[in-house]
């Protein structure tokens, strides 16, 4: 593939009707191809095709990875895949102003595509049962393409991704959505990726990993736990879902003035340091871990998956310590839904902050803090009433880089004692179709606001 053919650019379709279309077919849930009952069956089915792998092993067992001499660094020969490097984090603002933790590099972009086609004039999703040897279940539902420059390059020597041509050419689709998305600013440095949705033109030929599912099917799909996976998650945010919120508590121009103020107030310096220079972190044979026990470990893997481009390797992974608990707290304010949104900083963050859910922690971190340390809202969602829970799921994140990290996702509906108009400082009240409007945009919604953006969408347009 020539360089010019990537650099082709590629426009989202001006299309007026497309947001209805969207909405028909997140209120669909018969899909065209397969029953949402069947779909567990099918799942299995692909499950039982395959053989999967995936047994820790010390360091000094990974092939083709090694820690760089001087610096400590992990990396691999070819230098390319991703660095495991140190970071220094300072910041004026909250209760640790400074910190010092291993980092993932990876500065190449990868493609997240989901490939889009009409049944029965109803828009369904080509999904993927994908393996991620950092799944708890090892399978889950991927986008279409989901491919680091590397894997669609091949550096790896192994087969071709399925269906990239739809998101390298744009002759062979109709391109929805196309925008630069941030990964976790927590344990990636600078990441990005490409997020896409493309309606196919013609025939698509359907491989058996492979099924057409409405986004009907696919909100159902995201009350399941570790059912729905993180990069399908961040795409189906991107759709161009309904926005129209006449009543917002705060005008879009207001929101963005109140954004671009946080991120100028925000002196956030993120330095990236050799791994070997990082305080109050150890390595031993097998684990890279924080002297205290918290936040993660850095581990190895060897990985057997007879369905990936590759059958077989070994490579590092993020492992962190126990489950995160991830949420918006709603209310409807003049009738309007709201969600409140955080100014959050993240050190791997390209930008200071970025837009992130009212809560986004892993309590066992913050069990040693009390009083004005703990931080806002965490114990409110940890103790909501169950019948003020709109919306509760366990979703995993990036299975290709971390592993058993999952986050109880929830949507908790609070009162104006426990949420004021006027919240505390660096969070503010806005409305899922502002948060959508901001997503054709990048970096301004981070990747666990933009689950919980899919879960809302599709789950509030469905009903």
């Amino acid at each position: 593939m020539t360089m010019a053919t990537e650099r082709t650019p590629l426009r989202p379709r001006e299309d007026s009707a497309l947001p209805g279309r969207i909405a028909v077919s997140a209120a669909t849930t018969a899909g065209a191809w397969l029953p949402t009952a069947d779909f567990a069956g099918w799942l299995d089915g692909r499950r039982r095709a395959h053989r999967f792998r995936v047994n820790r092993i010390p360091f000094a067992e990974l092939d083709g990875w090694s820690f760089d001499g001087t610096t400590g660094n992990l990396g691999h020969r070819s230098g390319r895949f991703f660095t495991v490097e140190g970071l220094r984090v300072t910041t004026e603002d909250g209760p640790v102003r400074e910190w010092h933790q291993p980092i993932i590099k990876q500065p190449e972009v990868g493609i997240l595509g989901i490939l889009v086609k009409e049944f029965d004039g109803v828009l369904h999703f080509l999904m993927q049962a994908k393996m991620e040897p950092g799944n708890p279940n090892l399978l889950q539902l991927s986008p279409t393409v989901q491919a680091t420059r590397s894997n669609y390059t091949k550096v790896h020597k192994g087969a071709d991704v399925k269906y990239i041509g739809y998101f390298m050419r744009p002759d062979r689709g109709s391109v929805i959505a196309d925008v630069l998305q941030s990964e976790h600013g927590s344990w990636f440095y600078h990441k990005s990726n490409r997020n896409m949705i493309v309606e196919a033109v013609g025939d698509v030929t359907v491989d058996d990993d492979f099924c057409w599912l409405t986004l009907g099917q696919i909100g159902e799909l995201l009350h399941r736990d570790n059912v729905v996976n993180m990069d399908s998650r961040t795409v189906l945010a991107c759709a161009p879902f309904p926005g129209d919120e006449p009543g917002a508590l705060h005008s879009d121009t207001d929101l963005l003035s109140w954004f671009t103020a946080e991120r100028a107030s925000h002196d956030v310096v993120a330095e990236r340091i050799p791994l070997d220079e990082v305080p109050g972190w150890k390595r031993g044979e097998s684990t890279i871990e924080h002297e205290e026990g918290r936040y993660f470990d850095v581990v190895a893997v060897s990985v057997q998956a007879d369905s990936r481009e590759v059958t077989g390797w070994t490579q590092p992974l993020f492992e962190p310590k126990g489950l995160g608990v991830t949420a918006f707290l709603t209310r409807r304010i003049g009738g309007v839904p709201h969600v409140l949104a955080h100014a959050r900083v993240e050190g791997g963050f390209l930008d200071t902050v970025e837009f992130g859910p009212t809560v986004q922690y892993t309590p066992e971190n913050y069990a040693h803090r009390s009083g004005a340390d703990r931080p806002l809202f965490l114990d409110l969602v940890m103790a909501a009433d169950p019948t003020r829970i709109r919306y509760e799921a366990v979703h995993s994140e990036e299975g290709g880089r971390f592993l058993n990290a999952e986050s109880r996702y929830l949507l908790v509906e609070a009162d104006e004692e426990q949420a004021p108009l006027d919240p505390p400082a660096g969070y503010c009240w806005v409305t899922p179709g502002q948060l959508t409007s901001l997503v054709r945009h990048g970096h301004y919604v981070n990747v666990q606001a933009r689950t919980l953006l899919a879960c809302l969408n599709a789950t509030t347009v469905r009903t």
